[in-house]
């Protein structure tokens, strides 16, 4: 059926004498499609009634439903003296199709015009002042609000709430809600009060308010469910937030689109990325926001693979990503710890409109760094021109976490040149470098730098500090300085104490640095492993076996460790004795080989920091088991000679397997880039990068 055929033209009427203004409003009413009100306006001209008010009122609203702005302003400028309606229908018009500006360019038109606003105007154009954040100009209307006597109009004190809202002036929002009388609010009037706070980051505010709503008696809509959502999302309430979902089911409205993403989104942030996915493939088109709820709650809750599949499944799909996509799935990346797949992505954003924007920029140098590339990482560095010290200070981050203290400083100094002021993360990344490289006097002095930047030392530069004294041997000065500390001392800090103390058997120390990890964090299972270590190196076997029982009772286990090694873009994980793999006797004929090198070139397994008191045969044993013993036999015998192997531990580099690293570096001619929880090691012709300070 042709487009003709469809539309009701005004001239079949032309004989039957029918000219009044009810039937064309009527008419214009009924219109389907956007080129009627046009069809219209053009029998109007014939007819000589084109400057009625009412029914240019009518197509001005018409048009401006279908989006066709253009004649709805065209029609309204050809009337010579417009009274208020076809001034609020223009307005309205334009509020609605958000051409904000347009709608306050109207109403100086208006004034100008010395025709007066009623009830109907202000609504509209409130939306359009909270629309641009304009401020200045919400109080200007507020003021003719007061001044004509509208104070009491419930529609436009709920515009008054919103545009206050989207200003993020909340005081002056609640001001308004209180002023309206118990009788006269409204569901949208708590709707957009719940809103104002919910949106402005005040979730237990927004909450409190809902409550004072349902005791009233007030049923909430789908637009008050979503800012009720989005608080508990803020919150983290699972348990509330399945409430609400529970209410959404019961009142029909689980279809609803805007609450399906909250929801979405509440799912996702709360960790339940599985309950998330059911509601996103629910969606028949879903929007970028659910994409974006779906890659960032993926990425954030440990499923990084699944977060990057996502975004390419997004790509596939011809749905365009903007920033936060991006970030999330650079974010996965670095998870991963793929250089394949880092790359993937540092080449999808080259080809984006993203490529010289300075925040991506920043998540690309991260993501490098934390796939063991610190060269690519200085490459996205140094083709990006507009530095700001969120860039600078991915840089020196991703130098401290390779350890390599000397660029770290050098750049710092640059950057300083640069005229760039350093913030908390500059010196984050200045202390991982110290403290990775033994730099004992240069870290103290960085930390003691902070000061004069007026910057406040967080959880993190404590800890370093902790590490980098304790480490050297400066057990006491590292607890006096965790005495002076302005906050409590947390967990990393403690961590790094007990951690030191194993390093140098100080029994007493350490015994007081677990008892505080234990108060603060009474079920994790490194705390109890770090102390049984301890007691393991100074050898008192007996203390050992006390924590294992301690632990046995609380039904804690020690961690299994895990390595993957990349090969050919994919990862391949293996657990301490791993047998499930398709290519176990090739993996276990490549461990005895290398245990069998190892031997003749003169290595020593060192079995002290070993959990049980074991013989000797059983120590050895246990130590050729761990995960990356076998990650390294499988990248050997599946990729070509000289290619660099990269594995990530779940686990901290122990002792014995770092010296066996080292000389099978050598051993095998072969670059081996260690990933573990604290740092890089990058271990080459039987030397590692930390210098064995790790």
């Amino acid at each position: 059926m042709s487009e003709a055929s469809i539309l009701v033209s005004p001239f079949q009427y032309t004989n039957s004498g029918i000219h009044s203004d009810s039937f064309y409003a009527s008419l214009i009413d009924s219109s389907t499609h956007k080129s009627q009100p046009r069809q219209i306006h053009a029998r109007l001209l014939v007819l000589g009634l084109q400057f009625s008010g009412f029914l240019i009122t009518k197509l001005i609203q018409a048009s401006s439903s279908f989006g066709d702005i253009t004649f709805a302003r065209q029609v309204f400028d050809d009337l010579p003296r417009p009274q208020i309606f076809p001034w609020n229908a223009i307005i309205r018009g334009y509020s609605r199709n958000n051409y904000f500006q347009d709608a306050l360019l109207m109403y100086s038109k208006m004034q100008l015009a010395c025709v007066s606003p009623d009830s109907f105007t202000f609504p509209h154009l409130l939306k359009a002042c909270g629309g641009l954040s304009h401020l200045q100009m919400g109080r200007f209307v507020h003021a003719q609000v007061f001044r004509l006597g509208f104070e009491a109009d419930v529609f436009v004190q709920n515009g008054l709430i919103a545009l206050y809202a989207k200003c993020r002036r909340l005081g002056c929002a609640r001001t308004v809600f209180e002023g309206l009388p118990l009788p006269e609010r409204t569901i949208v009037s708590w709707t957009a009060i719940v809103s104002a706070y919910a949106q402005n980051g005040e979730p237990v505010e927004a909450l409190e308010i809902f409550s004072q709503m349902r005791k009233m008696d007030v049923k909430p809509d789908w637009v008050a469910l979503v800012s009720v959502l989005n608080a508990f999302t803020c919150l983290q309430d699972l348990e509330q937030g399945r409430s609400i979902h529970a209410s959404v089911v019961k009142m029909g409205l689980e279809t609803e689109p805007d609450l399906l993403i909250s929801l979405n989104t509440m799912y996702a942030k709360c960790g339940q990325v599985a309950t998330a996915k059911i509601l996103f493939d629910k969606m028949k088109s879903p929007n970028l926001i659910l994409w974006n709820a779906m890659i960032s709650g993926y990425a954030k809750n440990g499923y990084a693979r699944e977060a990057i599949d996502m975004f390419h499944e997004m790509i596939n799909k011809d749905v365009r990503p903007d920033t936060i996509s991006i970030t999330s799935a650079i974010s996965a990346c670095a998870q991963v710890g793929s250089l394949e797949q880092a790359r993937w992505m540092d080449e999808y954003v080259s080809r984006s409109d993203y490529r010289d924007d300075v925040f991506i920029s920043s998540a690309l140098i991260d993501m490098f760094a934390k796939c063991g590339s610190v060269e690519c990482a200085r490459s996205v560095f140094d083709r990006t021109l507009d530095r700001d010290v969120v860039v600078w200070s991915a840089m020196i981050v991703g130098y401290g976490l390779h350890g390599q203290a000397r660029e770290a400083i050098s750049l710092y100094r640059a950057m300083e040149r640069d005229g760039v002021h350093p913030n908390d993360v500059t010196f984050l990344g200045l202390l991982m470098a110290c403290n990775h490289s033994g730099m004992v006097r240069e870290g103290w002095w960085f930390f003691n730098r902070m000061a004069d930047h007026k910057i406040n030392p967080q959880q993190q530069h404590y800890a370093c500090v902790i590490d980098l004294l304790g480490r050297a041997g400066h057990l006491d000065q590292a607890y006096e300085v965790i005495k002076c500390m302005p906050v409590q001392p947390g967990v990393t800090v403690w961590g790094a104490l007990l951690s030191a103390c194993k390093k140098h058997r100080h029994v007493e120390l350490g015994e007081y640095a677990a008892q505080q990890l234990f108060s603060i964090d009474p079920s994790n299972t490194g705390h109890y492993v770090q102390l049984s270590n301890l007691y393991a190196a100074a050898r008192l076997w007996d203390r050992v076996v006390e924590v294992r029982v301690r632990m046995k009772e609380k039904g804690l286990n020690k961690d299994v460790g895990c390595s993957w090694v990349e090969v050919r873009g994919r990862l391949e994980g293996f657990r301490v004795g791993d047998k499930s793999h398709p290519r176990y006797e090739e993996i276990e004929r490549q461990v005895e080989w290398i245990e069998s090198r190892l031997k003749e070139g003169g290595f020593v397994a060192n079995k002290d920091a070993s959990l049980h008191d074991l013989n000797d045969e059983e120590a050895e044993e246990t130590l050729c088991s761990h995960s990356e013993r076998i990650a390294i036999a499988y990248g050997l015998i599946s990729t070509p000679q000289g290619t660099t192997l990269r594995i990530t531990k779940n686990l901290r580099a122990c002792v014995n397997c770092h010296a066996a690293t080292k000389l099978i570096s050598k051993l095998v001619g072969r670059e081996i880039v260690v990933r573990d929880t604290n740092r890089f090691h990058q271990f080459k012709d039987g030397v590692c990068s930390c210098g064995d300070y790790w």
